[in-house]
């Protein structure tokens, strides 16, 4: 009887242990699930060699893309010291070395497993368009001269070359409307989404050296050589844009001062009116015509100076941009800019930046002011003397605070009679930063660039809810149990015979 009750109990147990490891195999089985993995960080820099400076700005993207375009935010930025690469005509390779202070913090700020695939560009504007125009092969000895110092760290240089005026123009549209979400929102279900009634906004750029307008007009664009195709986010669109080279600020005073200089006839003590009475500056020659924006004269001596004396005078300044803008020449008329470009009709909001930005915000008036309380403004700032100035402003450097009336009545001249926002001045905003990120083009650079750099590979797991995995665990260690203890019970069964 004992024996039975033995033999019972043990197949009792091998039962048992058939069943739980059945149980823990269907377990290990049935019901898994796929699951992908965080998408990695991926970065990428862009260099911005403007006319009077050069930044450098680290961005940063999800491993996947949106419509094969990347998802960018700015996390950081770096102003390179010293004036812009084109500056440095007698000595190219310190152009190169100028880059290392920045391109050290953004060393430190990509983890160094993925140095090697953060792609770099260099983007070089007016500043090198002009140079290129004037000495070639000085050009591209400083771009030479760049690319050798960004090949010395660890990134992945994709190239340094000098954007076009209507890329510059285009991708500064591109930033704008990125950052406003008008080109892609994300959803509170926390999906990436066009939106539907998206406000597209305009593009205002004033450099040292040129300036650029960007929108999306009403109808077609009817000069192709004006229209910049795009499609970002599996959208297309067609942008107007159009670069006026020798026409950013800093170009344009000087052909202000040519203009006196040459109406002037041979006194060599000039009167500027948009200079503030009491400030003189001595200019030579050979800097008033250093420039190829500006006709040189057929004899004269380099070395001689001139002296351009302030007068204060605000209407005669804002009068005399007109000689220096081009307003009747053109082929396309009424749709027209200025200097005989083809423009249509400007349609929507826009935003003004750089110049536009750092001129209005000295003279209190960003992001928005009544056009009468902009032009009175103007006219106070200009009609001050140089000692009352620079007693109001101790901070800001002369060769800065010097220029902020004619800034002013010139980028006045070109918003109203060039681009005609006379009946639309409410439309434009003065803008620096939206969403803490700086408005310009290189961003947008960057946008359009990531739909040429490949997307990570989608990276899955497959697994188990937590609490299937502990009933599985559960079942396969009983198993083991009663395992365990059917060889104990046959042991023992073994010993009592």
């Amino acid at each position: 009887m004992a024996i039975q009750m033995k033999a019972l109990l043990l197949g009792a147990a091998m039962a048992a242990v058939a069943c739980t490891t059945i149980i823990a195999l269907v377990l290990s089985l049935a019901n898994h699930q796929t699951l992908d993995q965080p998408y990695s960080t991926q970065y990428g820099i862009v260099f911005d060699a403007g006319s009077t400076h050069t930044a450098l700005f680290l961005y940063r993207w999800l491993g996947n893309k949106e419509n094969n375009t990347g998802i960018v935010s700015q996390k950081q930025s770096c102003d390179v010291d010293g004036d812009g690469i084109s500056s440095y005509v007698q000595n190219p390779p310190a152009a190169g070395e100028s880059l290392k202070k920045c391109l050290d913090v953004a060393k430190a700020a990509v983890p160094e497993g993925q140095q090697k695939t953060t792609p770099v560009y260099l983007g070089a504007t007016a500043g090198m368009r002009l140079l290129s125009l004037q000495n070639k092969s000085i050009a591209d000895s400083i771009l030479v001269e760049v690319t050798k110092t960004i090949q010395s760290y660890p990134f992945d240089f994709r190239g340094a070359r000098i954007l076009s005026g209507m890329e510059e123009g285009a991708y500064g549209w591109i930033t704008i409307n990125y950052l406003l979400e008008s080109l892609i929102k994300h959803t509170f279900e926390g999906q990436w989404i066009h939106p539907k009634a998206g406000k597209i906004i305009g593009a205002l750029d004033l450099g040292g050296s040129s300036t650029q307008i960007s929108f999306t007009p009403k109808d077609p664009v009817k000069n192709p050589a004006s229209a910049f195709n795009l499609q970002l986010y599996g959208y297309k669109y067609e942008v107007y844009t159009q670069s006026y080279l020798c026409y950013g600020k800093d170009q344009a005073l000087k052909k202000l001062q040519v203009y006196l200089h040459k109406t002037a006839g041979s006194s060599s003590v000039i009167s500027h009116p948009c200079y503030h009475v009491g400030y003189n500056i001595n200019v030579t020659l050979d800097e008033l015509y250093n420039s190829p924006c500006v006709d040189k004269p057929n004899n004269f001596n380099p070395t001689a100076t001139v002296l351009f004396s302030g007068t204060g005078n605000s209407s005669l300044c804002l009068s005399l941009m007109e000689n220096i803008v081009n307003l009747t020449d053109c082929a396309f008329s009424p749709e027209c800019g200025f200097s005989g470009a083809y423009q249509p009709p400007v349609n929507g909001e826009f935003f003004a930046f750089s110049a536009y930005f750092y001129t209005f915000d000295f003279l209190g008036l960003v992001p928005k002011a009544p056009l009468t309380r902009v032009l009175s403004t103007i006219d106070t700032q200009c009609n001050k003397t140089w000692t009352t100035l620079t007693a109001e402003n101790p901070t800001i450097k002369a060769k800065y605070l010097k220029d902020y009336c004619a800034s002013a009545h010139y980028i006045m001249t070109i918003l109203l009679k060039g681009y005609k926002f006379n009946n639309t001045w409410d439309q434009i905003s003065f803008e620096k930063q939206v969403a803490d990120t700086d408005v310009g083009w290189t961003l947008g650079y960057m946008l359009n660039l990531t739909n040429m750099i490949p997307s990570e590979r989608t990276r899955a797991v497959t697994g188990v809810l937590h609490s299937q995995w502990a009933a599985q665990i559960f079942f396969i260690v009983f198993a083991l149990f009663l395992s365990l203890l059917i060889i104990v019970i046959l042991f023992v069964r073994d010993l009592s015979h």
